[in-house]
């Protein structure tokens, strides 16, 4: 079985152990067929505090560590 991952970018890093991730989406508009950049927010948890703002992460679903955070950063792809 698959899992599901994500690929954003960090926008936050100012918590203990928790980064913020930025995850764009492109689509189309239903009527108007334009191409539309959305932008979804996650909550990672990240065990060694090792990411920076602007690197390049992979995170993947997780049971709920806390209120808000329920994603688990993977590895990192690029670091800025």
């Amino acid at each position: 079985m698959q899992t599901k991952h994500k690929i954003g970018k960090v926008v936050s890093n100012k918590m203990h152990k928790t980064i913020t991730v930025a995850v764009k989406n492109k689509i189309s508009h239903a009527k108007y067929k334009k191409i539309i950049t959305k932008t979804n927010k996650y909550y990672a948890h990240d065990e060694n505090n090792e990411c920076n703002m602007g690197d390049i992460v992979k995170i993947q679903p997780h049971r709920p560590i806390s209120k808000k955070k329920h994603w688990i950063l993977i590895q990192k792809i690029l670091e800025k």
